[in-house]
C-alpha cells in the first residue's frame, strides 16, 4: 500500500511541475485556513487565536470547487492548528476527489495511531511538522521530547510523506536543538529542513555566530535537489544564505497567483505575514487577478522568511521580469518583515 500510493504520489507530483512549467495562469500551492484557533501558543507565531470555530464544511468545499476551476496544483491545510477542525478528513478527501494534491501542516499534538490511519483513508499526501526545540520552553512549546512518540507513530503508519522542518532565530533559546532535531527526523526516515524565523513582532534578525553554524551544518546534510525529489516542503534553500546574514533578497515573488493564501474569511492574501494585501474575496478571484499578481513586485519580498513562498516562486524565476513594487507603506501588514 504505501509503495502503491508514494508511486502514485510521485506521478502527480511530476505531472503538476510539468503542468506549471507550461502554464502560468494557475495557483501551484495554495495555503488554506480551515481554523485559526490553535491548542498552544508559540511566542513568535501571529497566526493563531484562542476563540475561533471551524470554517463550516459546507463554506470549505464551495471554497475548495473554486480553487479547482482556478486549476490548483496543491492546496495545503495550516492555521492555527488545522488539526482541530471537525471535518478535516472530509476536506483532505474533498481536495483528492477533486484532483489537487492534499498537503496538512500540523504542530503534531493531537496526532495518534488513529488519527493518522484516518488521514490515509482520507488520502493525504504531504505533511509537515516544525519542531522547534528539544525541551519546551516560553518561547515554543513545538519540542522534540513530546512529539518523538507521534513521530514514531508516523514512521510507522504513514502512508503519506513527512517533513520535520526546525528552526532558527526568532528567539529560539538553543540553536543546537535544530541539529538534534534534523538527525531525528533522518534516522526515522524522514525529509528535513530548517528555516529562518521572525520575532514575535514579524522582524527578521541576522543569524548569531551559533545559529549560523547550526545552519550550515543542516542545509549541507542534504542536498536540495534530493529533498525536492523526497517531498513537497523542503529543498530550495539558497535564499536563506542571505536571511542569515541580514542581507536581501532579489527575486520575482510570485504571491497571489503562484501562491495564495486563504484566510478562514475566504480572502486571498499574499502569505501569512501580509495579511491585507490584496484581500479579495476568493469568489471572485479570477485569472485576471493571477496575472496582475504574477507581474507585481512585493516591497516586502527583499526580507521575506516564507520558504514556501521562496520555493513556489523558483519556478518562475526565468521569465518575466516583475512591475517595480507600489509604495513601501503598501504591503505592510500583520507580522512584516523589515
Amino acid at each position: 500500500m504505501r509503495l502503491t500510493r508514494k508511486t502514485g504520489r510521485k506521478l502527480r507530483s511530476i505531472r503538476e511541475f510539468a503542468r506549471g512549467l507550461f502554464h502560468t495562469d494557475h495557483p501551484l500551492l495554495v495555503h488554506v485556513i480551515p481554523i485559526r484557533r490553535c491548542n498552544i501558543d508559540c511566542a513568535y507565531c501571529n497566526e493563531y487565536d484562542r476563540v475561533s470555530q471551524p470554517v463550516p464544511l459546507a463554506v470549505m468545499l464551495r471554497r475548495l470547487d473554486k480553487l479547482a476551476t482556478l486549476g490548483t496544483s496543491v492546496v495545503a491545510l495550516s492555521g492555527g492548528e488545522p488539526m482541530l477542525h471537525p471535518d478535516l478528513d472530509a476536506i483532505i478527501e474533498a481536495i483528492r476527489e477533486r484532483g489537487m494534491i492534499a498537503g496538512l501542516i500540523t504542530n503534531g499534538y493531537l496526532l495518534s495511531p488513529k488519527r493518522i490511519d484516518a488521514l490515509n483513508c482520507a488520502g493525504l499526501d504531504y505533511l509537515q511538522i516544525s519542531i522547534d526545540n528539544v525541551e519546551p520552553d516560553e518561547v515554543s512549546k513545538k519540542s522534540l521530547r513530546l512529539l518523538d512518540k507521534k513521530l514514531q507513530w508516523l514512521r510507522d503508519g504513514a502512508h503519506f510523506d513527512i517533513n520535520i522542518n526546525s528552526v532558527v532565530g526568532g528567539g529560539v533559546r538553543n540553536p543546537e536543538d535544530a541539529r538534534t532535531i534534523n538527525r531525528r527526523a533522518r534516522e526515522l526516515g524522514f525529509s528535513t529542513s530548517i528555516g529562518i524565523i521572525h520575532d514575535g513582532s514579524g522582524h527578521l534578525k541576522p543569524l548569531g555566530v551559533a545559529e549560523r553554524a547550526v545552519f550550515d551544518e543542516v542545509t549541507r546534510l542534504v542536498s536540495p535537489w534530493q529533498q525536492i525529489a523526497k517531498n513537497l516542503y523542503s529543498g530550495i534553500h539558497g535564499f536563506q544564505e542571505n536571511l542569515a546574514d541580514g542581507k536581501a533578497n532579489h527575486w520575482h515573488c510570485r504571491a497571489g497567483a503562484r501562491y495564495l493564501y486563504i484566510c478562514e474569511d475566504g480572502l486571498v492574501h499574499y502569505c501569512s505575514q501580509q495579511r491585507g494585501y490584496p484581500a479579495v474575496p476568493l469568489e471572485s478571484y479570477s485569472v485576471a487577478d493571477i496575472r496582475r499578481e504574477f507581474m507585481q513586485g512585493k516591497p516586502c519580498a527583499p526580507y521575506c522568511t516564507i520558504g514556501c513562498v521562496h520555493r513556489v516562486s523558483t519556478m518562475d524565476f526565468w521569465r518575466h521580469p516583475q512591475a517595480s513594487p507600489p509604495a513601501p507603506e503598501v504591503g505592510r501588514s500583520i507580522g512584516q518583515v523589515s
